[in-house]
């Protein structure tokens, strides 16, 4: 089946015969009653039902609708119900801050908001007026919302078809540098370019009808709703889905039903890899790991590999952007990843997508071509690029260069034609490669759970080391910053104490600021 419409999705897998068994780490919040175990038909009636219950709270084709909840699958199907509305849903973290909750809302200007009633309140301290005209609250009554149990789902609603370059959906950035941006895309974008090219079962990397896939992500962002029309398309075996990144939550889980796939956040890899050391680990059976968002760090990749009992488990490392899908691919085997040049090996981003994305490297101050081997601001050309940003079209333009799209990493276009990942330009130091110096720290301290470098207003920079317990030997760290250049003494911290974007990664401004009064240096 070829993923066409997000709002029958559902039912098109259904149709089409789709025998995948859905199981959960806990129940759906738009299903709280409703258990664990769901298969595709189930999934089909459950998006009607929710449709219906949306259209009974007045939205209506054309309406925004902005979701706000704790993480979970079930975004993705409140967004097919809004879809088979004709609505454009408008997915938010429940991670947001409030500054930037504020101003996503105020850009937004939604007709209904789906939120929980904690959600809903702490809305309603941040945002001056009326947050939508209509508030529907998923877990209990709240004064001034409609609760969703309350809602009429008898009365199906029939799908409602848009034209393919008409908005479909829109999703935050992640936001790690200040407040994200609302990235509209198309069924054509984001359906017809990129969830059909993964819809493909390629020789050793597809999915198939036998695979168990296991899902560890941010479900308001607009990688999963990608995925989820993959998947379905693909209709698997079994799919587990988990909500958080707690390795002894995740465990029983995942030992009931041990993955062949696995695609998580970078977090959740970091956070569940104390599993891999157990006895009889749950990813003994994983043929391919899939990571997107931001690279992971060499220790972790080795500790999944490891962990397969797979002759030749790969891991496949992705490299995008919410405004454009995947632009690079590489694969990692056990064996490259215990080379000697494995600290390095994740910068190293593959080859863009073939037949679909190109890319050049320039100069970031004049925007000329820079030769093969030299760094520079790495731009791309992708049939899938988004439609724009919500809000806020010269921002967008700015990005824009001719037909090609400015990335903002800074990076190597080698050549053989792979690209390496230098830094973000809004990240980079003099004279150090922030994200280099991390994996080097991390390769040299086994005890870190990740290694954050931040410029620092005056003098070198500030390397934060991330520990279960927030300590770090002095001589381990003595050890690790020989040959590096100069940082200073490390701040030592908790995973919990850090501040993270809704897709795990550290909101470096904030961070610098909390640690030493200023933001980090550009």
């Amino acid at each position: 089946m070829r993923p066409r419409d997000m709002g029958t999705l559902f039912d098109d897998a259904a149709t089409a015969g789709a025998r995948t068994v859905v199981r959960l780490d806990r129940p759906f919040d738009i299903a709280p009653h409703s258990g664990t175990r769901w298969t595709v038909p189930e999934l089909a009636a459950l998006v009607r039902a929710t449709a219906a219950r949306l259209a009974d709270a007045g939205v209506r084709a054309g309406d925004r609708v902005a979701i706000l909840k704790d993480n979970h699958w079930d975004c993705d199907l409140l967004a097919c119900a809004a879809v088979r509305l004709g609505a454009v849903p408008a997915q938010l973290s429940a991670r947001l801050d409030t500054a930037g909750l504020r101003t996503l809302l105020e850009r937004l200007r939604p007709a209904a908001l789906v939120t929980t009633s904690a959600l809903l309140a702490r809305c309603r301290d941040t945002v001056t007026g009326p947050l939508a005209p209509v508030c529907v609250t998923l877990d209990a009554a709240a004064p001034g919302a409609v609760h969703f149990a309350a809602l009429d789902a008898s009365r199906p609603r029939p799908p409602v078809r848009r034209h393919a370059d008409e908005p479909l959906t829109v999703h935050h950035t992640s936001g790690t540098t200040g407040v994200p941006k609302l990235v509209v895309h198309s069924t054509r974008t984001l359906v017809h370019k990129l969830a059909r090219f993964e819809a493909v079962r390629l020789p050793g990397i597809g999915i198939g009808p036998h695979d168990v896939l296991a899902h560890a992500g941010a479900y308001g962002h607009g990688r999963t709703l990608c995925w989820t029309a993959v998947v379905l398309s693909l209709a698997p075996a079994g799919i587990v889905i988990l909500t958080g990144d707690d390795p002894d939550r995740a465990d029983p889980l995942l030992r009931a039903h041990p993955p062949t796939v696995v695609e998580a956040l970078p977090a959740a890899y970091v956070r569940l890899r104390p599993l891999t050391a157990r006895l009889d680990n749950p990813f003994r059976h994983v043929r391919l790991y899939i990571s997107t968002y931001d690279a992971v760090h060499p220790p972790t990749l080795r500790a999944y590999l490891a962990a397969s009992r797979r002759p030749r488990p790969l891991w496949m490392q992705g490299w995008g952007q919410t405004e454009t899908g995947p632009l690079t691919f590489r694969f990692h085997t056990r064996r490259s990843a215990l080379a000697p040049d494995a600290e390095t090996t994740t910068r190293r981003l593959g080859r863009p997508v073939p037949g679909r994305t190109r890319l050049r490297v320039v100069d970031p101050h004049t925007l000329r071509p820079v030769p093969r081997g030299r760094p520079g601001l790495l731009l791309v050309r992708t049939p899938a690029l988004a439609l724009g940003y919500l809000g806020e079209p010269a921002r967008w333009d700015a990005q824009r260069a001719g037909d090609w799209w400015s990335t903002g990493d800074l990076g190597v276009h080698h050549r053989d034609g792979s690209v390496s990942l230098l830094d973000r330009a809004v990240d980079r130091l003099p004279g150090l490669s922030c994200l280099r110096t991390e994996d080097m720290l991390e390769q040299r301290l086994p005890q870190a759970l990740e290694c954050v470098v931040l410029g620092a207003p005056q003098g070198a920079p500030l390397p934060v080391v991330v520990t279960a317990d927030g300590r770090l030997d002095p001589d381990a760290w003595k050890q690790a910053v020989q040959g590096l250049p100069p940082l200073r003494d490390p701040a030592v911290l908790t995973w919990d104490e850090v501040p993270r974007t809704g897709t795990g990664k550290v909101r470096r401004a904030v961070l610098a600021h909390r640690l030493t009064g200023a933001p980090a240096t550009t």
